[in-house]
């Protein structure tokens, strides 16, 4: 990591890719550094206002002139001009321009120096020969980056053997010149630098005294007459104030330009000393040294030195990022507390793929733990570990959440003698700070199947959770119980499929009524017929789609051949009811009652003759919104209350549903032959339904006798084997055939 922090920090630097962020932290140093030009150099503007009172720009030289004898009059030390003079205009206005500069004699016209060159020729632009014999030239030229700022500026610029000067360096009265460049130091404030207008200056209501002695300059100040870059951290501005800001620049000082290997090194320095420390000095290392990078150059600025820091803070960060990386990925890997590996650490062990995999599961881990300390809770799993390494070659120990241990053997390892022998260790109750502690433990092990570690850690887990359930001390992980799995966990999308395919089915249930001793209905029930598994139990199919959401497709399934067969027993044998379970979880669908309504009436069926069975959950007693129900009951549809007895039963329940039906849960009624409770439960439940205006309904009637009771008891409807099982439509049309038959003799 730290090899690769100071190479890609090198590169960094080289290729200058923190160019941007470099700019922006001088920006905000230079801001911190703030501080006023010296006055010595005065610029004197072509702005708005003289633009506007002369004339457009370019002026006649003649007006020019005027210029050039006015600030003259005033007694400068120098006149330097940022604008070029390179074309023949009116000869009169040129000698008029021509004659002003020979009275001035202290002035410097700028000069534009082109980059590169063609067979040993420049093609600069330069003033007419006339206007240079009586002045002087400078450069103008500027290497501006990505975002139209100049941070370097030069100081002259070499043609042959002659370095003519800058503006800056003219500006700031450099007497040697060189070609090389230096750094701009933009803290100085552009709005410090006495400015006056060009205007002003010519018609003369700008005091003499306040040019007497001073650097003029004379450039562009209007953003109409172009010329227009961003200085840095302060806008746009007239280029003229970048050879002030220069000019400034020379005047405070020589500038030094360090560069970026300086800064490099220093980051390289702290970041080999921070890799081999421990977390807190890394952190203490490694902050240090990035407020000494970004605080350092702050400083060192205001001596003219100027140093780029971008490269350092890179490799900083490079290693800030792998340590946090590698901290992370440790801490994701071992237990806070033992400092074991934990089981993420072993799905990442390639080399322990291939071995027999044995899992531990401690029974009572969670209730020790919650008596222990912190340091007591690590003596506790260091010793738990080393029992698990007693008389083997195991090598490493990973621990999980909630007493889960786990480890590798080699192949060919006797596991049934392995494991015994650990169960006989963890007899012995384990000391921790002076106290014995019971270890109940199991075993579960997957000798390797060719399947992810992470798989077979699970099936481990399974195998070990079933021997502390049949009271085992260990027990095989049996690959046949994949299969199941897999069957369970794709049952809900392969029952989605079976309702288009035609395997679910709908089966009926005879309901007798006791006062007629005639069939007034019947009960309208799921059925699954798998094309390999042949009969699915409709406990385990329905009980998962409710649970996940997914009961409305199977509802509505059932509901539909449920009201178009009790239409057509309806027309056919009389009056005859269908009773259908509807989950209380669809009652958050507003459009319930419609969607019921519309079924009724594609297939005709008067919503008297249909009841929806609502079983007893906490979702309806907690609360949830029953609004639906009164709407299905205003359409005329019964409401039964399913399974009475199981759930959560109570007066407020019973008065608030709009039920006109109870339906008593079968494990009472089946029971109520031999249990007096049972026997109480259901005669209370039909005389409090009575009380209440209500139908009961007893559900699991299987023999003469209690059939007998309950019409005693005057309970009005029976379901059960007694009365009939469940069977196919054309079944219980036969039947209701032969009861009309008999009927009629």
């Amino acid at each position: 990591m730290l090899a690769w922090a100071i190479i890609v920090g090198m590169l960094f630097g080289l290729v200058g890719a923190g160019e941007l962020p470099e700019d922006r932290l001088r920006v905000i140093r230079n801001h911190i550094n703030e501080r006023p030009v010296s006055g010595d150099i005065v610029l004197v503007g072509i702005d708005e206002k003289s633009v506007g009172k002369i004339g457009r720009w370019p002026w006649p030289r003649g007006r020019y002139a005027e210029l050039v004898d006015a600030i003259g009059a005033a007694g400068p030390k120098q006149q330097v001009h940022d604008i070029m003079f390179p074309d023949k205009s009116d000869p009169v206005q040129d000698r008029m321009l021509v004659d002003a500069l020979a009275r001035s004699g202290n002035v410097t016209l700028a000069y534009l120096p082109r980059s590169g060159a063609q067979d040993g020729k420049y093609e600069d632009v330069r003033p007419l020969a006339e206007f240079r014999q009586f002045s002087k030239i400078g450069t103008i030229g500027l290497r501006y980056n990505y975002a139209n700022e100049a941070w370097l500026l030069p100081r002259g610029t070499r043609r042959g053997m002659t370095v003519i000067p800058s503006l800056a360096s003219i500006l700031a009265d450099q007497t040697t010149v060189t070609d090389q460049e230096f750094r701009a130091n933009y803290s100085f404030d552009p709005g410090s630098i006495p400015t006056y207008s060009a205007v002003d200056v010519m018609s003369g209501r700008v005091d003499p005294a306040r040019l007497r002695g001073k650097t003029i300059i004379v450039g562009t100040a209007a953003e109409r007459l172009g010329d227009q870059f961003m200085l840095p951290g302060w806008g746009k501005a007239s280029g003229v104030f970048i050879h002030i800001i220069g000019a400034e620049t020379l005047k405070a000082g020589t500038p030094v330009d360090v560069g970026w290997v300086p800064a490099f090194l220093i980051a390289s320095l702290l970041v080999g000393l921070a890799v081999s420390r421990r977390t807190t000095v890394q952190a203490g290392i490694l902050g240090g040294g990035t407020v000494m990078l970004l605080a350092g150059p702050l400083m060192l600025e205001r001596n003219q030195i100027f140093a780029d820091v971008t490269p350092g803070l890179f490799v900083i960060l490079w290693v800030v990022i792998g340590l946090a990386m590698q901290n992370v990925k440790r801490r994701g890997l071992t237990n806070t507390v033992s400092g074991l590996p934990n089981l993420n650490a072993l799905r990442r062990a390639r080399h322990e793929r291939e071995r027999p995999l044995i899992v531990a599961r401690v029974l009572n881990y969670p209730q020790i733990v919650s008596t222990l300390s912190q340091a007591n809770e690590r003596s506790l799993t260091e010793q738990i570990a080393a029992r698990l390494k007693v008389g083997s070659e195991v090598s490493t120990v990973y621990q999980g959440d909630e007493g889960v241990f786990a480890w590798t053997v080699p192949a060919g390892t006797a596991i049934g003698h392995h494991v015994e022998a650990l169960h006989a260790l963890f007899r012995s109750p384990a000391k921790v700070d002076g106290k014995p502690f019971d270890i109940p433990i199991s075993f579960g092990v997957e000798i390797g199947s060719g399947r992810s570690i992470a798989n077979r850690l699970g099936s481990a887990l399974v195998a070990a959770d079933e021997a502390t359930v049949e009271g085992l001390r260990w027990k095989y992980h049996d690959p046949e119980r994949l299969k199941d799995a897999e069957w369970r966990l794709s049952l809900l999308s392969q029952l989605d499929d079976a309702i288009d395919c035609g395997q679910v089915w709908v089966a009926y249930q005879p309901q007798l009524d006791l006062r007629t001793n005639r069939m007034r209905g019947a009960e309208a029930l799921a059925r699954w017929t798998h094309p390999e598994k042949g009969p699915i139990s409709p406990s385990e199919f329905i009980a998962a789609a409710e649970q996940s959401d997914r009961i409305e497709k199977l509802t509505f399934f059932v509901l539909d051949h449920a009201v178009a067969a009790a239409a057509a027993i309806n027309r056919d044998h009389g009056e005859f009811h269908m009773a259908v379970n509807l989950s209380a979880r669809m009652l958050s669908d507003k459009t319930l009652p419609s969607r019921v309504r519309e079924i009724l009436d594609r297939h005709g069926l008067d919503p008297a003759r249909l009841t929806l069975e609502l079983t007893e959950t906490a979702e309806l007693s907690s609360g949830a919104d029953i609004g639906p129900l009164f709407d299905l009951r205003d359409l005329g549809i019964r409401i039964s209350i399913d399974d009475y007895g199981t759930g959560l039963s109570t007066l407020e329940y019973l008065k608030k549903i709009p039920a006109s039906e109870i339906k008593i849960d079968q494990s009472f009624v089946k029971s109520m032959r031999d249990h007096r409770s049972d026997l109480v439960m259901v005669q209370s439940t039909i005389a409090l339904a009575h009380s209440l205006g209500r139908t009961v309904v007893a559900e699991g009637v299987e023999s003469r006798e209690i059939l007998d009771m309950l019409v005693a008891m005057k309970c009005e409807i029976a379901q059960g084997f007694v009365v009939g099982r469940p069977s196919s439509l054309n079944d219980l049309s036969k039947r209701l055939f032969g009861e009309r038959k008999r009927r009629a003799a």
